[in-house]
């Protein structure tokens, strides 16, 4: 603990795997690492699928969930904005003004969460039903978890967030 104002600890709840919800959920991430916390993810539902490895084009049991993974491209690298995506020009700029502000895409502020050893969860229930399985994951990241223990973190975090 870098003071006596600075928390122990931090637990997020990435639920959305639109670009502008990884940025804020990696940037405090990697910001509560740095400055000395034990920083959680859980990610689950649509914030699963940034974490898919992006050679993986479909995931899913059945002709529901393989549609489902369609509209959820893999990656973070695909991320769409939440609002005025308009069919990708939205997330270009987006990603043009952020590299111009010299604000890191948030696939390089994962890989610095990974160095930094902030746990990365993904969530269990959320792949058996969307049909995601460990392989088609990237790597570093923790075991897959489920809500008791994304609950039980967050007991214990003096920070708690849902993005």
């Amino acid at each position: 603990m870098a003071d006596d104002s600075t928390p122990d600890s931090m637990t997020i709840i990435a639920w959305s795997g639109d670009l502008d919800k990884l940025w804020p959920t990696l940037i405090l991430s990697s910001t509560g690492a740095a400055s000395g916390m034990n920083v959680t993810v859980f990610f689950t539902f649509w914030g699963l699928f940034p974490l898919v490895r992006e050679d993986v084009r479909l995931t899913g049991y059945d002709a529901m969930t393989k549609a489902l993974s369609g509209m959820n491209p893999p990656g973070m690298k695909k991320a769409k904005l939440s609002k005025l995506n308009m069919g990708g020009a939205g997330r270009w700029m987006m990603r043009k003004v952020a590299k111009k502000n010299n604000l890191m895409p948030p696939e390089d502020l994962l890989e610095i969460c990974q160095d930094l050893g902030v746990n990365l969860w993904p969530c269990q229930m959320t792949m058996d039903l969307l049909g995601v399985k460990p392989d088609q994951m990237i790597g570093g990241l923790g075991e897959p978890v489920g809500a008791a223990t994304a609950l039980q973190s967050m007991s214990k975090s003096q920070i708690n967030l849902f993005i």
